[in-house]
């Protein structure tokens, strides 16, 4: 798994309409990147729903969020749409950034809940593992909103 100081490695993946997507295109300033297991589950709905809460937060400090799972753009796009999210969903299907970013599950099964806080330049300012814990995840993009801030 990728840790502060590592460089964020580049990738291209389609988002929510299908539009390819890459790293640096994201990176007009400093950036939460966030991967999570699958559309529609309990757990991924709540973080997600509290991401878009935090979103003017997010916003007002500079910093963009983009989420990343293996589901497909049209699964992505229906969540976005059932959940009102403002914010980006890049399809990762056959875990290739997933396995770049060291978020792959036990055994290659699954996507474990991980957030990235990746400047500009794609350096790693600081990593969040917590497969069960969503609120350590809500903590986390608050200190980056602040430390984006300041």
């Amino acid at each position: 798994m990728l840790q502060p100081g590592d460089r964020a490695p580049e990738f291209t993946l389609p988002d929510e309409q299908g539009i390819e997507t890459s790293l640096t295109s994201l990176l007009d300033g400093p950036l939460i990147l966030y991967f999570y297991p699958a559309d529609f589950t309990p757990g991924c709905t709540r973080q997600a729903c509290r991401i878009r809460e935090l979103h003017a937060l997010i916003l007002g400090s500079g910093l963009a969020v983009v989420g990343i799972s293996p589901q497909s753009p049209d699964s992505h796009s229906r969540f976005r749409d059932r959940h009102d999210l403002p914010f980006k969903l890049l399809s990762d299907a056959d875990k290739t950034v997933i396995r770049m970013y060291g978020v792959d599950g036990p055994l290659g099964i699954g996507v474990r809940r991980a957030s990235f806080f990746i400047e500009q330049d794609r350096t790693v300012k600081g990593v969040m593992v917590a497969d069960f814990r969503i609120d350590r995840h809500e903590a986390f993009i608050r200190e980056a909103a602040e430390v984006a801030a300041s």
